[in-house]
């Protein structure tokens, strides 16, 4: 890896560890069980969620995730402004979403487990896709 290269890794590493900081503090105030409602509303394992949040690793906050983490750790807007910023500073070719894109959120349901497991994605699918198509008509009424 030439010096440039390596410098730019550096710098990456350490923004990611800067918004990590914030997090940390922000977790730290928020009542246990915070994580474990991250890692529930991002269908991840909790050991994803402890990769990324915790300092001691490397491993990003996928740009997809950032928007529901600051809803469920309630963010300030000082918190959420140094976070964001910090982020920025991190990951300086992510761009956002283009303005007019529809924005989502996560809501997590508990579906039954069907014995199977082609047949929970059958469901889960069935679940998405109505969703999807709800979504579209919700859409279409405000017109």
């Amino acid at each position: 890896m030439s010096e440039r290269a390596q410098r730019g890794a550096d710098a990456a590493s350490a923004g990611v560890a800067e918004y990590k900081a914030i997090l940390q503090r922000v977790l730290e105030s928020r009542p246990s069980g915070t994580r474990q409602r991250i890692a529930a509303a991002l269908a991840k394992n909790r050991s994803f969620v402890t990769q990324i949040t915790s300092t001691a690793y490397d491993t990003p906050i996928p740009a997809r995730h950032v928007d529901l983490v600051l809803e469920i750790c309630h963010f300030s807007p000082s918190e959420r402004k140094a976070f964001l910023a910090a982020y920025a500073r991190a990951h300086p070719n992510r761009h956002a979403p283009p303005r007019g894109q529809p924005r989502t959120r996560t809501h997590v349901i508990h579906l039954p487990d069907l014995g199977s497991a082609a047949k929970n994605r059958q469901l889960d699918q069935l679940v998405s896709d109505f969703i999807e198509k709800l979504a579209v008509l919700c859409a279409r009424a405000k017109d």
